[in-house]
């Protein structure tokens, strides 16, 4: 996979991955039909998401309900949106093949909003969500199995969310949080990990410019022990150990600088009593899921599709 890389990465870059795609749409995955829209929330931040709604084919379609994802996307806090082609594709990928519903989620960006900023706007989508669930939702939406997800800096973001949420868990009346998925999150520390050093300048990852990331996100003389960097800087004896914290996924890639963070949050929620699996890709660099080429891009919906189902309520 290493040797693949530069040719992947010229690809990349020739594709432009600011392109984006409209709403709505629909585009058919592995004889899925996949449908999309747009739902505001609130105009005035630019919050909203795009809805990505599988077909359903099953004969036992009039009882059949489709578990919810609730998705952030990466992009170091400042790039990308649900409407960008590479999150627009990946997330109807995720819809067709686990399948589920996915509500691709809209947040303000740096550097103009710094934290926490997206955390709140996470957390309102899930609250606007609960509370217009069959207006804004399909009927088939299993919303007691509602998975929250992200990649990078999404995922970082996924996990403050979910935080608050199980901290204010009576403020929800519809929607049941069953897991959370995390894809290579973005976490660091002022203390470099060995991966972050070997692994400093990747062609998908570079230290320097996510030290930039940290510094546009958090409040001026704030450092990389900040709690929204460094979520497991508290132990185990952190306030997620007194939390009914949902099961978590963790995806780790073995050419990821990232890898050791991953690594240590996956045994920091252990440690603090959590239900917790750690996936590791050996081949898989820093945002794999934007090349379908790659053998690991097949594989993060087998995995995917195995831990939702695992946890998914009982219908």
């Amino acid at each position: 996979m290493a040797d693949n890389l530069p040719l992947l990465m010229t690809r990349f870059k020739l594709s432009d991955p600011d392109i984006k795609n409209s709403a709505p749409a629909t585009k058919l995955i592995n004889n899925v039909c996949v449908s999309t829209s747009d739902v505001q929330i609130d105009s005035s931040r630019s919050l909203w998401f795009r809805l990505f709604t599988p077909s359903i084919t099953d004969t036992n379609s009039d009882t059949l309900l489709l578990p919810l994802i609730v998705y952030f996307h990466g992009g170091g806090f400042r790039r990308f949106g649900p409407d960008n082609k590479i999150y627009d594709d990946l997330c109807s990928h995720l819809a067709a093949k686990v399948p589920a519903v996915i509500a691709s989620v809209n947040f303000r960006s740096t550097p103009e909003h710094k934290y926490p900023s997206q955390y709140e706007d996470g957390y309102d989508a899930l609250k606007f969500i609960d509370a217009h669930n069959t207006a804004v939702l399909p009927a088939y939406t299993d919303l007691g199995s509602c998975f929250i997800g992200g990649d990078s800096s999404g995922a970082n973001i996924a996990h403050h969310v979910t935080v608050r949420l199980v901290k204010n868990g009576e403020q929800l009346n519809k929607v049941r949080i069953a897991g959370l998925v995390s894809v290579q999150p973005f976490f660091g520390g002022e203390e470099r990990t060995e991966s972050e050093l070997r692994l400093a300048q990747t062609p998908m990852f570079d230290l320097d410019k996510a030290d930039n990331s940290w510094r546009e996100l958090l409040p001026e003389g704030a450092d990389r022990d900040h709690p929204a960097v460094n979520v497991s800087g508290g132990g185990p004896n952190s306030e997620v150990k007194n939390l009914e914290f949902p099961p978590t996924l963790v995806i780790v890639g073995g050419i990821d600088p990232l890898q050791d963070r991953g690594k240590r949050y996956a045994e920091w929620l252990k440690n603090c009593g959590k239900e917790v699996e750690l996936s590791m890709y050996p081949d898989a660099f820093h945002a794999f899921y934007f090349f379908p080429q790659v053998p690991e891009f097949d594989m993060l919906f087998q995995t995917l599709n195995f831990f939702i189902h695992k946890h998914v309520h009982p219908n």
